[in-house]
């Protein structure tokens, strides 16, 4: 059994900062890519960022520059470090992991989501 668990959403201001992390934890063999995702009311699920085992990584357009992932493997743990927050950046993030719990298994995970709201 894996378990994702997020944690660092909360309120911040146009301009601030917030970095969230993702804790992967149970039976784990090895962590390939892992992804943030983000997602408001009436609209799909998109990606915001990935990293692969390799540590290369992907943006969506609307964060370069701004967000920054990166990856501890040694705590299963990946990192959205978000700058310059804008409010179309206000979403529920949740993060994903490509695992491998078993010889046989590659499996997807995702994280229960943490709000991020951006107001003044």
């Amino acid at each position: 059994q894996v378990h994702l668990t997020e944690s660092g959403g909360a309120l911040v201001q146009p301009g601030g900062s917030l970095r969230l992390s993702c804790a992967a934890s149970g039976t784990i063999s090895s962590i390939y890519t892992m992804a943030w995702y983000r997602q408001v009311p009436g609209e799909q699920r998109g990606l915001v960022a990935a990293i692969t085992s390799s540590s290369n990584t992907n943006y969506a357009d609307s964060v370069k520059g701004r967000f920054t992932i990166s990856r501890d493997n040694a705590k299963n743990t990946v990192y959205l470090q978000m700058n310059s927050l804008k409010p179309e950046d206000e979403a529920v993030y949740y993060c994903k992991m490509s695992i491998r719990s078993s010889p046989y298994n590659v499996d997807a995970y995702w994280g229960q989501g943490t709000q991020v709201t951006v107001s003044s």
